[in-house]
């Protein structure tokens, strides 16, 4: 018999999430839920699977009264999209998802769930967005063996585009932690309301999360200067052998800046021998052509018939024989 529950008190949907959640990517911390949760005001709607009062199954949500639906925790939307990437269903067994997606009280929009979260009868993923991700290990951590991907035109190309800016004189400094600034302030520059930061409260959510990834020692902060002026910042997370990209800023006065500090993460990933270097979701036209890995991710709607948000689960539980 599977008993359905939910809980909204984080304090205990950390302690679940620690118990249920895979800790495989930089995404699965709890930590960083949390940081973008209390940004965004977001109560957290957990609806716990339970066996002999022995929890086995989650799906981690929380409501959106402006969209009148659920989103998975912690909410953090932006352009009708979340940002926090690999999504999942933990659960002991497949038939469970399908009971914890019966049970949400309301329509549900989750979205860049990983290929594991199928449910088994009730619903199928539908494809969202892809990945990118570099693998060092398939190269043998070897740049130059990375860059014969290219053709010996593309290759030609590339070095050319990059001889006009390193002219100007090329130099890196990393970890300064005022360079953040930097970034939110390039970001802003090249994207206005279209970027993330635009948004006061995902402002607020990076901010915190940087000083908290600092704290931890898990935070990279790469600044590119090109005849001493600062060309691009990028902020990723270095965490269990994984580099994650989480932003970044360009000047538009070094049109191609971007393809240089991209390389270098590559490299020094390379260097570094580095497990993967995970550049999210979205092309933007360069990340095919750089030869990374894309990875599709999944979303899934849910349309309960005659539901409505806090209308089911009157006893905050359910019993599923």
């Amino acid at each position: 018999m599977l008993r359905i529950r939910i809980c909204d008190d984080p304090e205990a949907c950390s302690h679940l999430w620690k118990k249920l959640w895979p800790q495989t990517s930089f995404f699965d911390l709890w930590e960083i839920r949390k940081i973008f949760a209390d940004a965004f005001a977001r109560t957290p709607y957990f609806l716990i699977a339970e066996q002999q009062g022995e929890p086995v199954g989650m799906l981690a949500l929380c409501y959106l009264a402006e969209q009148q639906q659920f989103v998975h925790f912690p909410g953090e939307i932006w352009q009708n999209k979340t940002w926090i990437e690999q999504n999942r269903i933990p659960v002991r067994e497949l038939w469970m998802r399908d009971e914890l997606l019966a049970a949400i009280p309301g329509p549900a929009h989750l979205r860049y769930l990983t290929h594991e979260s199928e449910p088994l009868h009730a619903r199928s993923l539908m494809p969202d967005e892809e990945n990118f991700r570099f693998f060092p290990q398939l190269y043998g951590c070897s740049f130059d063996k990375y860059m014969q991907e290219f053709s010996h035109k593309s290759r030609k190309n590339l070095t050319r585009e990059q001889a006009k800016l390193e002219a100007l004189g090329v130099a890196y400094r990393h970890d300064h932690f005022a360079d953040v600034q930097h970034l939110l302030d390039l970001n802003l520059a090249a994207y206005g309301d279209f970027s993330y930061f635009a948004d006061p409260r995902f402002l607020q959510a990076f901010t915190r999360l940087c000083e908290w990834l600092s704290a931890k020692k898990m935070l990279r902060i790469t600044t590119l200067l090109l005849g001493g002026r600062i060309a691009a910042v990028d902020a990723g997370a270095v965490w269990n052998g994984q580099y994650t990209v989480l932003a970044g800023g360009t000047n538009g006065d070094f049109p191609g800046v971007a393809k240089i500090i991209n390389f270098h993460h590559i490299a020094w990933a390379c260097a570094e021998r580095l497990e993967v270097v995970d550049f999210l979701c979205g092309d933007f036209g360069w990340k095919k052509r750089f030869h990374l890995q894309p990875c599709l991710l999944y979303k899934l709607h849910v349309h309960p018939e005659h539901k409505e948000h806090g209308t089911a689960m009157n006893d905050a539980f359910c019993t599923v024989q």
